[in-house]
């Protein structure tokens, strides 16, 4: 899955990198590693993406194209920018996607510096600091921005309590699983950290042996007859938006569907700011 930015292409001076390591997780997902030619990772914000670049038509050095793809290593990582890639097929196959997904160690890479607005709210409009608690809504590899969230956060010793509800379709397809249940039991002090997975298709041969949460991420805030979501009862109390902040990253049928949840529980979004500015859902729409 891509950032919402399609391909295109840039006309100032990219920079080259390596793809210094590649791991499968499934024949469609990938998460590769990226180690810039020339000195460390420059600065960024966990949250924020890099486009990257592929010569598409090899017989020509000119024409670069380029698509983005958020980080998913925290900004502490200074050797190399991770990212998590799902190869496109549907509605048809991405032409870059692809040829990033088949990048092999060693291969050259452009790329452009870091950025992005997607970024941790860590104050609210009046300038105090933000201590709710934050939840992070994710599917597929909308997930990608979140690791770095969740990695720069348990760096900086955050008291803040993280939860990170994370949607797939198979089991296979729950990046990043083992990091997220070690940080889960991590002992750090102040760290407050819940990972809660669902999957879509439990049944299918890619989800053999598990036995968590079952339908999309966003059936996990549907309230029950008792008038209690799933998220609810872990938590032990009602969310609302004096003590919830939530991230969402993925389809956009995912985030509608968080969304209109959420809107009759009172909470607002960065794209439907109140008067004062302030809001309690931010978003970033990924592509495909």
């Amino acid at each position: 899955m891509n950032s919402s930015l399609s391909s295109r292409r840039i006309t100032s001076s990219p920079n080259l990198g390596e793809i210094i390591y590649k791991k499968y997780l499934t024949d469609e997902l990938a998460i590769l590693r990226l180690k810039p030619q020339e000195g460390n990772v420059p600065d960024f914000q966990a949250g924020q993406f890099v486009t990257l670049g592929v010569n598409l038509l090899h017989h020509d050095n000119n024409k670069i194209t380029y698509r983005a793809y958020s980080i998913a290593s925290p900004p502490e990582e200074k050797r190399h920018f991770e990212f998590y890639i799902k190869k496109v097929r549907e509605p048809l196959p991405g032409k870059v996607t692809s040829a990033i997904f088949n990048l092999k160690e060693g291969d050259p890479v452009y790329w452009h510096y870091p950025s992005g607005l997607f970024t941790i709210e860590e104050k609210k409009t009046d300038g105090s600091m933000e201590t709710r608690r934050l939840i992070l809504v994710a599917s597929g590899t909308g997930l990608a921005p979140f690791i770095s969230y969740i990695l720069h956060l348990s760096n900086t010793n955050t008291r803040r309590e993280i939860i990170l509800l994370h949607g797939a379709r198979y089991a296979a397809e729950l990046g990043y699983r083992d990091l997220l249940e070690s940080l889960q039991t991590k002992t750090q002090h102040n760290w407050n950290f819940k990972y809660i997975p669902t999957v879509s298709r439990p049944d299918h041969l890619l989800s053999t042996g598990w036995n968590g949460n079952n339908g999309r991420v966003e059936s996990l805030l549907i309230r029950n007859n008792e008038g209690i979501s799933r998220l609810e009862r872990i938590v032990g109390e009602r969310i609302t938006p004096k003590n919830s902040f939530f991230h969402i990253c993925g389809y956009q049928g995912t985030i509608d569907s968080v969304i209109n949840l959420l809107t009759p529980l009172g909470f607002v979004t960065n794209r439907n700011k109140r008067t004062d500015g302030s809001f309690d859902i931010k978003i970033e729409t990924y592509g495909s």
